[in-house]
């Protein structure tokens, strides 16, 4: 793969790399304001298309955790790492199945070897119906179809678990006080006899919109009329649609290119190093940037065929 040096000043990559850990805590908080509001607005208008709408908000919701998930994975939250991990934990990473650590293990190894044999994601993809591309619209149709049935969900979950299950934590007393969160959230709604409203304000977003989101997002990020002999055309990056932010950008994880070619800087700058990135012609002239999820990644999908953006528009 050809290796894209970049001309970023130092000191500013050095600028953006600072972590500003109240942005974060500020963005996990807002994201479970908005858990909360949409299931109280769908409880206070007891309308199946404001409950619809409430589903597609809280696995929105469900993925932006995931990508704080990720931030804390790259050590881009707090300097104290060990605090960092156990709030990530309990108020993010465990609320959606996962583990901070267990998550950190399988990417910084996908970083290392993006798009080779010894990338675990890129292996347990290729060669999949669901990461062949150019795909049929059929194919591609029912696929989604499938997440809102959680079909294609329990799929995905299916591959994920040995992943899981390989990456788990081993330290016995940290998996103690998982599964003590666990009960502890059981317990919980059985003395507030709120198991009906846990089955359909979280099981069912989870098993539904969350991993068609995720599916979407996974996709997006190295898959369909890509260029692996490059790697600014290896990696994409998404310009969305503002409505698409909530459901399969959030916090900037949209700037997937950018990440890769400097994980060091946290989500809440990386579109100020897309602008800074964008100043070079090679950057410009090579970089895989595509308009929508629903746009154009959808065509590069189908079609297999990337055709670069004819005017940059820069975000941030």
């Amino acid at each position: 793969m050809k290796v894209y040096k970049a001309t970023i000043n130092s000191k500013e990559l050095k600028q953006l790399s600072v972590l500003a850990p109240s942005r974060t805590a500020l963005a996990l908080a807002l994201d479970w304001l908005v858990i909360a509001a949409a299931i109280a607005a769908s409880e206070y208008a007891q309308n199946v298309w404001v409950y619809l709408m409430a589903v597609a908000l809280i696995g929105g919701r469900m993925h932006a955790l995931g990508v704080l998930v990720h931030e804390a994975a790259h050590y881009r939250f707090l300097k104290n790492r060990k605090l960092s991990e156990w709030i990530m934990d309990v108020f993010a990473a465990w609320p959606v199945g996962t583990t901070v650590d267990g998550y950190r293990q399988n990417h910084l190894a996908h970083h290392q070897h993006v798009n080779t044999e010894d990338d675990p994601d890129w292996v347990v993809k290729l060669g999949t119906t669901a990461f062949t591309f150019p795909q049929k619209v059929r194919v591609l149709t029912l696929r989604l179809l499938g997440y809102l049935v959680a079909i294609s969900s329990l799929m995905d979950i299916t591959h994920l678990l040995p992943r899981v299950s390989k990456n788990a934590p081993k330290n016995t007393r940290y998996r103690l006080t998982r599964l003590a969160f666990y009960l502890a959230c059981a317990a919980l709604f059985t003395v507030l006899g709120i198991w009906k409203g846990a089955l359909l304000y979280w099981f069912v977003p989870y098993f539904t919109v969350f991993f068609l989101f995720l599916y979407v997002r996974s996709v997006a990020e190295h898959f369909g009329g890509m260029d692996y002999d490059e790697e600014l055309g290896s990696t994409r990056t998404v310009y969305p649609y503002l409505w698409e932010r909530l459901f399969f950008a959030p916090h900037n994880i949209n700037y997937h290119l950018e990440h890769h070619m400097f994980p060091g800087v946290p989500y809440y700058n990386l579109p100020k190093l897309h602008a800074a990135l964008l100043r070079d012609d090679a950057f410009r002239a090579k970089a895989h940037l595509t308009r929508g999820y629903s746009t154009g990644l959808v065509r590069e999908c189908l079609s297999g065929v990337y055709r670069p953006l004819t005017s940059l528009k820069v975000e941030g």
